[in-house]
Order: structure tokens, then sequence, then C-alpha cells
């Protein structure tokens, strides 16, 4: 009641008193500071990896609530003794000041607490002016309300100028001293301390007289306060002074900018390894520095950990110049894939049950239309086991299987995986797909091969069931945790059985012969890598897969600019092998039992033994593999007792007829393969007497198809003759050679003709001595 009488009789004061509880209430700003502040990246155990520059130009990192207690402790004993006591302004200081700036006829002190330099800071530093000093008073003693102390002693120390462009502790740490605040020693933070109270006058490397008396001041009193001993003051006073700014580390320049695109001035935690990172930049230098003398200028390498699915190392690109985009970050740009798809073919063919680890693939010249794939040796070996083609990564076997599982559905699984480029439909890529005809990135392929290792490992870990996001993207972001999603039956792109085995023939990967050039390889290690060159040299790649760790580098130039030399095994794996010696050893993955099912096997094909293999091994298959056919190239033949040739009832005694299981192959796939397989046994021809039969069969070594052959010509100007090659099953047969109706001549044992031919379209018969035809046609240009 006495309230309301009084408000009635003072309504002038009541309003007024109302009016400036409203203003005081809302005087603050919500936000004290808004300038821009730097983007600054730190590791997963927050050590500093790089920062930018704010906008604005200032070292300005973001606001940091932690204060370390040294600098805390310096700052309150030179700036503010009664900070803890006062409501924002200390009355006695006010008075010291306003007497000692009358007597002087002009401001020489201000008196201020920490609070009201807040409040100073937060304006920009305007004019000191009594009236400015009225307003920041006010303003202070409402910061006390809003803020608690150690709040704002945060806000003085991410806001305070320390000389030149540089604002705030944490930037300030770095720029003079090399090391962030919790590190500093008593006499680096009673320095940075002081260095606030005159920036413009007192800048280290200028004045350093009154910086060091001023820090010596300061120091001497934490002793007469006794913060510090005495040995500790004598120490410390010998600390020589900051003569120079020290550069920001920049440690990961590339993923800082890539965290600064979405990030932009924010203090980011990353997961990043910074003593690996350290390394892994020693290394991408040691082999730039070697690869730059052959004009190959660029690198990135990504190291991710498979069961966290996190980004341990960072390296976008080479120590280079501006000249070869050293800012341009490779992790994540398209380049030609080379054979680095090759596993992702081998893992889809096992896991749809098309082929087993040793089933024996043709490795022949083979033509599909116009185009011809050749291996890198320009060798064939007639026959080869698919496991064996993937780890000589062998193109022409590479290619046949594509064309068999189909083009369609392997491109099917990549798009499974993601692959961030792969733009265009399958017909578009055609059959080169698995050959480098594709794009992709480092990053979208080291993810894929730690989803499959992911793969593997949690299904061994988890009673074989898989999780539904195994094949999710990885993250450099520390608060970011991967989650895999639900357990479950059922797979996501690849069965684990057929990952484990895809990674058991990469395992196995040959080293090249020259051990001098190979001294960076460690046999102890158990890795499963991959290697690939990409058309006219100007992609290598090499990406390695542990149980804990996936490790890609791509190397190569920006531009696109191939060079001799430019290959994944020479360039690529010895970096690859080097960050991996870095790292620590992994177990090899636990075998996926539960995909598996144990069959016999016959040794000699690969295939699924039937009764007449001779001989024939337990492996274990993925469960998928019981629908491949069994083994096609054992025939039961009859032989006389000798062996030395096939006989039948019209020509040899039923008891002197031996029954016998022969490995036999294709003609042209024989002919490469007995090569190299001195004890292969070509399959027995008929004995001359015998009657009824006649199995001798013949193909085409070149051409093999309906082809365009193109003949050069030679100094002189005159076309190169076309020779035409035919393996025979019978080593003794003839061949007669016929071009449309017109005789050319006649082979033996050696089925080689050559010719001069004039441009048009042609028919090329052959014929052997039995009868046996066989035909092509060409067209020479």
């Amino acid at each position: 009641m006495n309230i309301k009488n009084y408000i009635k009789r003072h309504k002038k004061k009541t309003i007024f008193l109302a009016v400036f509880l409203i203003f005081y209430a809302f005087c603050l700003p919500k936000e004290l500071f808004t300038k821009p502040t730097s983007t600054v990246i730190t590791s997963k155990n927050n050590q500093l990896l790089g920062a930018l520059i704010a906008n604005d130009g200032q070292w300005r990192f973001p606001h940091n609530d932690s204060v370390p207690n040294k600098f805390k402790t310096c700052l309150i004993q030179f700036e503010d003794e009664h900070f803890y006591k006062h409501p924002g302004f200390n009355p006695v200081s006010i008075f010291k000041a306003l007497k000692q700036n009358l007597q002087a006829g002009k401001v020489k002190r201000g008196g201020s607490t920490i609070t009201q330099q807040v409040i100073r800071l937060s304006r920009d530093n305007r004019d000191r002016t009594y009236f400015e000093k009225l307003k920041e008073l006010i303003l202070a003693t409402r910061l006390e309300i809003r803020a608690s102390k150690e709040e704002i002693i945060a806000f003085w120390s991410s806001n305070a100028p320390f000389g030149g462009n540089v604002v705030g502790l944490d930037a300030a740490s770095w720029r003079y001293f090399n090391r962030k605040a919790t590190d500093l020693s008593w006499a680096e933070a009673a320095t940075l301390a002081v260095l606030p109270n005159a920036p413009n006058l007192i800048y280290p490397g200028k004045n350093q007289h009154k910086l060091l008396s001023k820090r010596n001041r300061l120091l001497k009193k934490l002793l007469i306060k006794k913060v510090i001993d005495s040995l500790t003051y004598e120490l410390s006073i010998l600390e020589e002074l900051p003569q120079k700014a020290y550069a920001i580390p920049q440690i990961t320049p590339h993923l800082l900018q890539k965290i600064n695109k979405t990030n932009k001035g924010k203090f980011v935690k990353t997961t990043i390894d910074k003593k690996l990172q350290n390394q892994t930049n020693e290394i991408v230098k040691k082999h730039y520095n070697v690869l730059n003398k052959n004009e190959i200028y660029n690198i990135a390498v990504l190291v991710l950990d498979v069961k966290k699915r996190e980004v341990l190392s960072y390296v976008g690109n080479s120590p280079t110049d501006k000249k070869h985009q050293k800012d341009v970050d490779v992790i994540d740009k398209p380049r030609s894939t080379g054979s680095i798809l090759k596993p992702f073919l081998y893992a889809a063919m096992l896991d749809a049950g098309e082929i087993l680890p040793n089933t024996l693939v043709a490795d022949v010249p083979t033509n599909f239309g116009s185009y011809q794939p050749e291996n890198f040796n320009k060798n064939y070996a007639g026959a080869i086991s698919a496991k064996l083609a993937l780890s000589k990564s062998l193109n022409v076997p590479t290619v046949r299987m594509l064309q068999s599982f189909g083009l369609e559905k392997f491109y099917h699984y990549l798009q499974k995986l993601q692959l961030k480029n792969l733009h265009e439909n399958a017909n578009h890529y055609g059959l080169t797909l698995a050959l480098g005809g594709a794009e992709s990135n480092l990053w979208d392929l080291c993810k894929s091969y730690a989803s499959m290792a992911s793969t593997v490992n949690n299904y061994t870990k988890n009673s074989s069931r898989y999780f539904t996001n195994e094949f999710t993207e990885p993250t450099f972001y520390a608060d970011q945790k991967i989650h895999f999603g639900k357990k479950s039956a059922e797979k996501n792109i690849f069965d684990a059985a057929s990952i484990y085995l895809t990674f058991e023939s990469l395992k196995e990967v040959n080293r090249p012969n020259a051990e001098e050039n190979w001294e960076f390889f460690d046999s102890s290690k158990q890795i499963a890598w991959k290697t690939g060159t990409s058309f006219g040299f100007r992609d290598a790649w090499a990406i390695g897969i542990t149980k804990d760790f996936v490790v890609g580098v791509w190397v190569g130039n920006a531009d696109g600019e191939g060079r001799p030399g430019l290959v994944g095994v020479q360039t690529a794996a010895p970096i690859l092998f080097d960050v991996f010696d870095k790292l620590p050893n992994s177990e090899w993955f636990s075998t996926p039992f539960d995909e598996m099912t144990e069959i016999k096997i016959c040794t000699k094909s690969g295939y699924r033994a039937t009764e007449i293999c001779e001989d024939k091994k337990l492996q274990f298959i993925q469960n998928a593999g019981l629908k491949t056919a069994p083994c096609p190239f054992h025939f039961l033949v009859n032989v006389n007792v000798s062996e030395k040739y096939q006989v039948n009832t019209s020509c040899e005694n039923l008891e002197n007829i031996k029954q016998k299981s022969w490995f036999v192959l294709p003609p042209l796939m024989e002919y490469y393969y007995k090569n190299k397989n001195p004890f292969y046994k070509t399959l027995p021809k008929f004995r001359n007497d015998c009657l009824g039969e006649n199995s001798n069969v013949m193909k085409f070594i070149y051409p093999t198809e309906k082809s365009t052959i193109f003949l050069p010509k030679d100094f002189n100007g005159i076309k190169n003759k076309v020779v035409f090659k035919v393996a025979h099953s019978n080593n003794n047969a003839s061949l007669f050679w016929y071009l449309n109706t017109t005789f050319l001549g006649k082979t033996y044992q050696k089925h080689e003709f050559s010719t001069t031919i004039k441009r048009g379209k042609y028919t090329l018969t052959v014929i052997d001595n039995l009868g046996n035809e066989i035909s092509q046609t060409i067209e020479i240009q």
C-alpha cells in the first residue's frame, strides 16, 4: 500500500527510475565482440594445426573460455589487484586517477578495472573522456551482473591488443612464443600480461628496455606476493624477450581451407594425429624433392582409422610452388583411376559367385571391336588364376572378366560405393571402366577400402552380423562420431568372405625384382595393397589396407601433364610404405568362416573339382562360390600304355587302352600357357591307324576377331607386311592359307604367315591337313 502511495506522490521519479532500470537492463549489447575471427583447427589432442588470418587482417583467434592460471595471475596483479572484490569499478583507483589527472592537467592515469577495459575494448577504444568513462562504468557494472569473473577475464584475454595485428592471448602466445598459452613460462606470461598496457609503444623487437622493465617489475611483485619463489624469479628475469613474431603453424593447410568453407572464424577440433601428420609431411617433402627432378610436382596422402572411420593424416598437396598449383587440394579432385578399381571387380565377381580365387581366366590377345587391351608388360600368360591376375594387375584378364561379368552389373556395384565422380552411364565408360576409363578421387577410394576392411572386422567381431551403415563417409571433425547403423544379417555391398579373399589376394601383390629399389618395403608387415597408373602416365596411385588403417597416395601433376616413370609401383608405393612404417603394426583380418564353405578345388584349374580332376585340395571359398561351374578343363581320354597317343578300339585292343584324366586348355590359351609352364602336357594326337577321330583344333592368335589392321610404312615409304598367326593343337599339322579365294601358302609346325596386302576388306581362311577350317574377316587400312 505504501509503495502505491509513493508511486502516486512521486510519479516523475518513479517513471525516471523505471526508464533507467529498463535502460540499464538492456544497455549492454547481447554480443560484446562481433569482429571477424581467425579460423583455427587443432588436432585430436588440442594441438594447433593451423589458422587463417581474420577478414580484417588481424590474428584474432575465436573466443576462448579457458584462461591459463599463470597468465590470469599475472594479469590481475598487473591490471586489477582487487578484481575479485569490486562490482566492476574500483572507487579508490578512480579517485587516485582523477586526482593525478587534475594535477597534471591531462589524462595520465586510467584507473580502469579489467571489467571496464573489457567494455572499452568492445567499444573500439573510444577517446578517453570523462563522459566515456561514465558510460564504461555503467556498462561494467551491468557486465558484472551478466557474466562471472572468469568469463570477464576470458573476454579480456580473447580481445586485448598485443601489438601489430595480434589480438588475444591465444594468437599472441603463438606469434611471440610459438606455443600455446597453457605452456607459457612465468616470464612469458608476465610479458604478455604487460604488453596490452601500451601495445603501440611496447612491441616485441622495439622498446625492449621498457618492456623488460615492466615485465621484471611484475615478476618482482609476484615474488613479494609469494606467488613464485626466489629461484623461479631469478630464472624468469634471465629469460630473453621475444624479438620477432613467429609464423602461425600451418601443418594441414589444405584441410584448414576445406574446414574454413563451412566453419569460418571458428575453433575446430579435428581427428588429426599431429605426430603422424608431421611425419607424413616430412615423407611427402622427401619424395617431392626427388620426384620434382622428373617434373612431377604434386602428391596427396590420406590416412584413415578403419574402426573409427576418422582421418588421421591429411596431406592435400606437396610443398611445391604456386606455378605448380600448391594450393590445390588433390584429395577430393577427380583423377583417372588406372587399375585402382580392379579389386572392386574381383570382389564383385566373388560376391556374385562368378569366380573362385584361383579360377583360371584367359590371358591371351583379345579384341573387342576396335578396342584391344594390353598388359603393362605386353606379354601373355595364356591362362592365369583370377587371384594372380589381380595381384599382377593384368589388364587383359581384367577386361575379359569384366566382359564376362557384365559391364552394367559391375557399374551397379560401383554406384553402391557412392563414388561421386562416376557421373556417366556404364556404356560411356565401356570395358575400360576397370582400367582407368573412369575418374574418382582419393577420398572416395580410401573411404571404400576402409568400409570394406571395417565390414570384415565387424562381421567377425559381432557374431557374423553386418552393420546397415557400414559404407559411410569418414570424418575429420573430432566431435562427429560415426554411427554404423544397426546390426543386420544382410550384407551392404560385398559379403565379408568376398572382401576377405580380395584382401588375401592383394596381400600377395608381387614385389619388384629389383630389391635395391624396394628397400622401403617391410615384408614383416601384412598389408593388402594395390597400385594404379593411368593412361599416358598422368596419375600414379597406391592404396594399402590393414585391419586398422587405410593409407592412400596419389602422385602426378595437378594440371594433368604425364611424365615418363610416373607409375604407381615406382612413385606412389614407396610413399605408401614409408607412411605405414610410421603406423603401428596390425594383426591380419580374422577369417569370416560363417560366410565360407570348405570344398574340394581342382588344383590346376582353380574351379570346383570334379571326379576326374587328378589333383584336389580342400579350400575355404565364399558361400556364393558354390554356384560356380565345375572344372571345364579336365577330360577323360583314351591313350595307349605309353600315353604317347590317343587310341580307340579301331586301332588298339581294349586291354591296351588306358583311360586317363587330362588337363586341356583351349588352343589359344594353350599356345601361351605352355611357354610359361614347362610341365604342361599337350593332349596327345591320335595314332595314325585309328579311325573316326578328328579332334584337332586350331584358332587365330592374330587377328583374333573381326578387326581393322593398320599397316605402317617403313623408312623407304613401303608398307610393312602383315603377319598372321594360328595356334593348332597338333604340333605336326600342316596349314594351308587363303586370302579370299587366293592361295597364299603352307606352314608346318610354326604357323605364322607374312604377306603384303592392299587396302580393303578380306576373308582370311586357314585349312589344316585333316580338313578343319577357320576363317576371319579383316580390313586393311
